[in-house]
């Protein structure tokens, strides 16, 4: 069975088929339960390789869900809409790496609490 829709201009579009809607759904169940099984069987690895893998994986999913979901392909009709995820793609990239950059900078560059408790007994045992 093919889910059929019309466009603005008229023309039917494809919805995919169930087969390939089930696939869509397996490939991001399967997604979603291989980080939980990793953090939940405390798997030995280096906590920022565990990070890295399961960014990774949702990184995989959001294209899962953009091909079987959404439909977002290359063909000339879906271009601009594949332009536009492709944008917002980027611009997520951009947001996500400056807000790392910053929080890394402001936890290298900030002095917790305790220390600045030790530096003032320092200053008053000194003056």
């Amino acid at each position: 069975m093919l889910a059929k829709t019309h466009n603005a201009h008229g023309a039917a579009k494809d919805h995919g088929t169930m087969a390939q809607l089930m696939i869509g759904f397996a490939l991001a169940a399967l997604l979603t339960i291989i980080p939980f099984l990793l953090i939940i069987a405390e798997v030995e690895i280096a906590r920022t390789t565990l990070i890295g893998i399961i960014m990774g994986l949702g990184a995989v999913q959001i294209v899962v869900h953009l091909v079987y979901f959404l439909h977002v392909n290359r063909s000339a009709e879906e271009g601009w809409t594949l332009f536009a995820s492709i944008f917002a793609v980027l611009i997520l990239v951009i947001v996500l790496a400056g807000s790392l950059w910053v929080m890394r900078n402001m936890n290298e560059n900030m002095m917790p609490m305790h220390d600045m408790d030790h530096m003032t007994s320092l200053q008053s045992q000194q003056g």
